[in-house]
């Protein structure tokens, strides 16, 4: 029963952050990568004493760009950790780590393979 409850409450903070992080990029970070490139938040791992966080991001940027953002956000953390803190009541804000999904990235790459499989069948 314990370990229900735990679950859920990292559940509930987990979607909190996650609400609470998209509204600091679209609101609080002044970047022109930021602004000019849509950032999503897909998944967040919180550890179990929710110390820890890491935050799986997509964005619509190039390669080059993505590694710039991961790096900006990295770089941006102590500041969406104390906005965070202003909008959310935790006993303590979590250590935020950000990562690009590299999940969803070879998702899209094997449905755009089976896409040209697909249309390389019609044709024959």
């Amino acid at each position: 029963m314990i370990l229900m409850s735990q679950n859920r409450r990292i559940q509930k903070v987990s979607s909190l952050l996650k609400k609470e992080v998209s509204l600091i990029f679209n609101n609080d970070l002044e970047d022109r990568l930021i602004s000019e490139n849509f950032i999503s938040i897909t998944s967040i791992e919180l550890s179990a004493d929710l110390y820890y966080c890491k935050i799986y991001i997509t964005c619509s940027a190039d390669e080059d760009n993505k590694k710039e953002i991961v790096e900006f956000l990295n770089r941006s953390k102590n500041f969406i950790r104390h906005k965070l803190s202003q909008r959310i009541e935790l006993r303590r804000i979590p250590e935020l780590h950000f990562k690009i999904d590299k999940e969803l990235e070879k998702g899209i790459s094997v449905l755009k393979i089976l896409d040209k499989l697909r249309d390389k069948n019609n044709n024959t």
